[in-house]
């Protein structure tokens, strides 16, 4: 049976090649998370490399980079070359800033990475990640530590003359290593124990709101008791370029060591009161205390102490301290006037100086 006209032709087309497809031009996809942190003179990039090209294709071998940067809005300046990155890498790179770049006043450097395809085509500049060209700060000098109870105290020397958006950055390291710190109070063990603590913390000191603060002093209230650690300093300038904040960092200061040791007693109890209760047929005389409990995360409790006239202190609670914020004292004769102190005490054992004193007659029958 002969073939249809349209079916013929259709057979006939089979085999036949088709149009030709356009060659691929393997671009990788642009960098999209370009980051650049200035620390002294030199600049460090960071960003991560794409797995597939402009086509969905996956990448295969390492990928050609090309680094630029640029002032305000001038050409982009080439950096290096040579460069290249295995698909998904984390890619860094560092450079020295040239000497006009390093010096003069504060201004903006933007970064861009271009990656290249193997006949050496750009897929395209990456984002901007800009930096502040000009001198660095000053080095901190001077840096010192004094160990208070509510943190350690850090000073250096002012410098003059240094730009209002100059601040100082604290860089702490903890030393301890993990289990081998002193003794911790049972408020920090346990149930109760706090979280964690970070080997590497960052502090920003911000010039003083009150005209009257110290601008080189600063008081470090997060450390632990029982830990050990490393604080360095560095001035740094702060701008804000495109709504994106940028630092420029000076040198680090030497390094200063902190043993914290907790030799310091709580704050001594206020507001003891006496009030004393005749003898009656269900008891003996009496003298109830009481008084403002000390809030101290480290408090174990308290001591309590009597005299009469000006005689000797005597304490006459247990040998363990008292744990609430007041006392049942018992062990008084009527007609007798009685002084009574009190003092709170930490998980160390170290004791506060003696509350004012309160006094208290008891009634005779």
């Amino acid at each position: 049976m002969a073939l249809s006209l349209p079916a013929a032709l259709l057979l006939a087309g089979c085999g036949t090649p088709g149009a030709p497809l356009p060659p691929t031009l393997k671009l990788p996809d642009p960098v999209t998370n370009l980051a650049a942190v200035r620390n002294g003179d030199q600049v460090s990039l960071a960003w991560t490399m794409p797995r597939k090209n402009t086509e969905k294709l996956a990448i295969k071998g390492s990928i050609p980079v090309r680094v630029c940067r640029k002032e305000a809005s001038n050409t982009c300046q080439p950096v290096t070359a040579n460069l290249s990155f295995p698909p998904e890498a984390k890619a860094t790179f560092t450079e020295t800033l040239p000497a006009a770049l390093a010096s003069g006043p504060a201004r903006p450097l933007t970064y861009v990475v271009e990656l290249l395809s193997p006949r050496g085509r750009s897929a395209g500049p990456s984002n901007g990640a800009p930096v502040l060209a000009g001198e660095a700060p000053a080095p901190v000098t001077g840096l010192s530590a004094t160990l208070r109870k509510g943190g350690v105290v850090l000073r250096w020397n002012p410098e003059s003359g240094a730009p209002q958006n100059t601040v100082i950055r604290l860089h702490r390291t903890l030393l301890t290593p993990p289990g081998q710190s002193e003794a911790k109070p049972a408020s920090q063990q346990g149930l109760l124990a706090p979280p964690k603590e970070l080997v590497e913390q960052s502090l920003l000191v911000d010039s003083p709101a009150q005209p009257d603060r110290a601008p080189n002093r600063t008081i470090d209230k997060t450390i632990r008791f029982g830990e050990t650690y490393e604080y360095l300093a560095q001035r740094v300038a702060r701008a804000t370029i495109e709504g994106q904040a940028v630092e420029l960092a000076g040198p680090l200061s030497d390094p200063i060591r902190v043993e914290a040791i907790d030799t310091f007693p709580p704050a001594v109890p206020m507001g003891l009161a006496a009030v004393a209760t005749a003898a009656d047929s269900a008891g003996g005389p009496s003298i109830d205390l009481s008084w403002q409990p000390v809030a101290e995360s480290d408090l174990a409790g308290y001591a309590v102490y009597r005299r009469e006239g000006d005689g000797a202190w005597s304490r006459i609670s247990p040998p363990q301290p008292v744990v609430g914020p007041g006392f049942h004292d018992p062990q008084v004769e009527p007609g007798h006037t009685y002084r009574y102190a009190v003092t709170a005490i930490d998980q160390l054992g170290h004791e506060s100086a003696r509350s004012e004193e309160a006094e208290e007659p008891v009634p005779s029958p």
